[in-house]
């Protein structure tokens, strides 16, 4: 096993995709836990049927100058803010706002690649991810927007912890509440972005939603969770990278279920936790 696992990484392709896949899985860990906490968790995979529409359309339009990931950033993070401000201010709230933008771009980035040809490999990646599509350039781009997005979410770490456990508190102690979850809008779209390649748009949403849960069933406090959700993210990214590669299965699907798996584990082991009576001070 060692060995397979060392001649694994000796490809660059293999390299690139846990180099970038580890700093993408953690990245989504980290903003999964305020995400979660706030009930904002399926703004994940709306953003990511946004992102595949945008990069069918790039693809299938090849856009001069810019690479697929290039065109669709701005368009996600477009779409962040939207669902943000429509979440907040318009009559079609939450899930509904996030259902009609996630199908609507889903239809049209299949539309693209239907008109298109050529494409179906493309598409397919940005589908159900790839880990041979992450180029040496896409690899820059993951490195330059996962340390933005770290340094940014450290930077802001206690506003935003302020803003996910009580928003209407944060207010009222004069914290400018909209401006730090549009930058939790912001840090996610591109984290969603980034992970596309790796996790394909139907899955990168798990890498949100997964880790912070399945910390949620042992630990209670929200440093704890949220350093919980990096460390188990990122375990969870490597082992399924290694059955990825071992027994010739999707990268996507293998890593969700090791998360399933984790969470499971994590049930039972929180379940044992509570009936011996042993339990954490919550936030």
């Amino acid at each position: 096993m060692l060995n397979e696992i060392i001649e694994m990484f000796s490809y660059p392709f293999m390299f690139r995709a846990l180099v970038g896949g580890t700093l993408v899985s953690l990245c989504a860990a980290l903003l999964g836990v305020s995400l979660v906490l706030k009930r904002y968790s399926m703004i994940g995979d709306g953003l990511s049927h946004v992102g595949f529409g945008a990069l069918a359309i790039a693809t299938a339009a090849n856009i001069a100058n810019l690479t697929p990931l290039e065109f669709a950033m701005p368009i996600v993070v477009a779409a962040a803010f939207l669902l943000l401000r429509l979440s907040e201010n318009s009559k079609i709230k939450g899930d509904a706002a996030i259902a009609l933008i996630s199908t609507a771009s889903l239809a049209i980035g299949i539309m693209a690649a239907t008109m298109a040809k050529g494409l179906q490999t493309d598409i397919n990646s940005y589908l159900f991810g790839s880990i041979l599509s992450m180029s040496q350039s896409d690899l820059w781009i993951c490195v330059v927007l996962s340390v933005v997005v770290l340094i940014l979410f450290i930077f802001f770490y206690h506003k935003i912890f302020a803003v996910t456990f009580d928003e209407s508190f944060a207010r009222a102690t004069g914290t400018k509440a909209g401006i730090y979850n549009m930058i939790i809008a912001l840090l996610t779209a591109l984290t969603i972005v980034i992970g596309m390649k790796m996790m394909g748009s139907l899955l990168i949403s798990s890498l949100i939603i997964f880790p912070a849960i399945t910390s949620m069933r042992i630990f209670k406090r929200f440093k704890t969770v949220m350093i919980s959700s990096a460390i188990v993210s990122v375990i969870c990214f490597f082992i399924g990278l290694v059955i990825s590669y071992i027994y010739s299965t999707p990268t996507g699907a293998s890593i969700v279920i090791v998360n399933l798996g984790a969470l499971i584990l994590f049930s039972v082991v929180g379940f044992i936790l509570k009936k011996a009576g042993i339990h954490q001070k919550v936030f």
